[in-house]
């Protein structure tokens, strides 16, 4: 039993010496702040970067194309309307839903963003645009490079999808 007891023992004292005597350390570290300024350039720079290009409102930017003067009437007109919308559905809607981000932008309230001479440039030119205009350029990136598809239409069936347009609201 003698035996037994000092066994027991030096598992023991084995045990408190194996286990005991180590501190813990704790790791930390701290950040230091600096302040920094901020200019009016710089917030509108990053005000500008914050907003996807699609929702961005540019309406000083005429695209670069044909169309560099466009006045709308105030008064839509219908006709023009139905011959945009039905050009829209044959030749748009495998890439656009008016109300709705398909592969490209949705036209909804396009105009609240656009100016009518950008949209026309857009859509009657869209490889000169992506090449020329820094916002379509924005546009194709956020879209995931997929360019807009030129239909080869001519600047009668771009104002009449331009009228229609002016009705997604």
């Amino acid at each position: 039993m003698n035996t037994g007891i000092k066994l027991v023992l030096t598992l023991i004292v084995l045990g408190l010496v194996g286990c005991g005597g180590k501190e813990k350390k704790q790791e930390s570290f701290t950040i230091q702040k600096t302040k920094t300024e901020k200019t009016e350039t710089s917030t509108a720079e990053t005000n500008t970067d914050k907003v996807p290009p699609s929702k961005r409102v540019d309406l000083t930017n005429k695209g670069v194309g044909a169309i560099t003067e466009l006045v709308l009437p105030a008064e839509i007109d219908d006709d023009l309307v139905a011959k945009g919308a039905e050009l829209f559905k044959v030749n748009c809607t495998a890439c656009h839903r008016p109300h709705k981000k398909f592969i490209g932008p949705a036209p909804e309230k396009i105009l609240e963003r656009r100016t009518p001479e950008w949209i026309m440039n857009m859509i009657l030119d869209p490889e000169r645009m992506v090449k020329e205009d820094p916002l379509a350029k924005e546009l194709l990136i956020e879209h995931n490079g997929s360019p807009m598809a030129n239909q080869s239409l001519n600047e009668e069936e771009a104002r009449a999808i331009l009228e229609y347009f002016r009705t997604l609201k």
